[in-house]
């Protein structure tokens, strides 16, 4: 799933096991919450990386 839906579905599981006192499910959204937000950094990185190499020359080129 993508950064977003990771970080909705968390929030939604996260505020449910807040409101039924299920600890659990609780737990298991900040979980999701935090993958959210691993990937959305992971794919930030990525673009930075792309960027970086883009931008520079080509040493082999004749």
């Amino acid at each position: 799933m993508g950064e977003w839906t990771d970080k909705t579905k968390g929030k939604v599981k996260e505020t449910v096991g807040v409101a039924t006192g299920d600890r659990e499910l609780e737990a298991e959204g900040k979980k999701d919450t935090f993958k959210g937000h691993v990937k959305e950094k992971i794919e930030d990185a990525k673009r930075v990386i792309k960027d970086a190499v883009e931008g520079e020359p080509r040493r082999n080129e004749p």
